[in-house]
């Protein structure tokens, strides 16, 4: 059974969304505070965490960038204004997904459900994809660059995966968006798109700025570059 972690001040939030979660079959634990939250966080022990950006103690910012540090688990995050600072800020320091209040429940679940279905490891016969100095082992579903582990968010790992399983190939952002986001496309425009594919430049390029694995085809996409330079 899948375990979610809800980090919410508000109590008709907290009920209305544990309710709806709850019927859905899953488990959920629920932090009021940071300071309660970083109590009850433990790595490995969660599916999905749900995190409010703004508490009387702080913010959920603070938490994600604590779960980043070890975990690549999937993280939403709960925004009381459609602010496109916050937006980016979220998913740049490792959030998957992003829902402004006030939101339809239904909408809320459908977008928890897809983000669920794609930090599940891709079914393939394969168990290691390797390209030049990045090399992932799809079992354990760990990321390495020059034999030192990554810490990557599911989604940066769905997008690595999705890259050098193609490798060489011109992926428009409708190609990608549709692999990775599936029935959320309409919730993730191609901004987003652009905040992920830096922020995994960062980890996985030698220079983000001339990338080498990455490449943007313009006008058309992105490739993945299994030559060893700058195209």
């Amino acid at each position: 059974m899948k375990r979610l972690f809800l980090l919410e001040d508000d109590l008709s939030l907290i009920s209305g969304l544990s309710f709806a979660v709850k019927k859905q079959g899953y488990e959920i634990d629920v932090a009021r505070t940071t300071l309660e939250a970083d109590t009850l966080w433990v790595n490995g022990k969660y599916d999905l965490a749900i995190l409010d950006v703004s508490l009387p103690d702080g913010s959920g910012f603070d938490l994600c960038k604590k779960i980043r540090q070890t975990s690549k688990v999937p993280i939403m995050f709960l925004t009381a204004a459609d602010e496109e600072t916050d937006i980016i800020m979220g998913l740049d320091i490792g959030g998957d997904d992003y829902i402004t209040k006030p939101f339809k429940l239904a909408v809320f679940l459908s977008r928890l459900n897809a983000l669920l279905r794609r930090s599940e490891n891709f079914n393939t016969d394969a168990t290691e994809l390797k390209s030049n100095d990045i090399r992932i082992r799809l079992l354990k579903g760990e990321v390495y660059k020059q034999g030192k582990l990554l810490v990557l968010t599911a989604g940066e790992y769905k997008l690595l995966c999705l890259f050098m399983e193609n490798p060489d190939q011109i992926l428009s952002p409708e190609q990608i968006l549709g692999k990775l986001w599936d029935c959320s496309e309409n919730y993730v425009d191609n901004n987003s798109l652009t905040v992920y594919i830096r922020r995994l430049r960062t980890k996985i390029e030698d220079n983000p700025g001339k990338p080498k694995h990455i490449v943007t085809v313009r006008g058309m996409g992105y490739k993945w570059n299994t030559s060893d330079r700058c195209v």
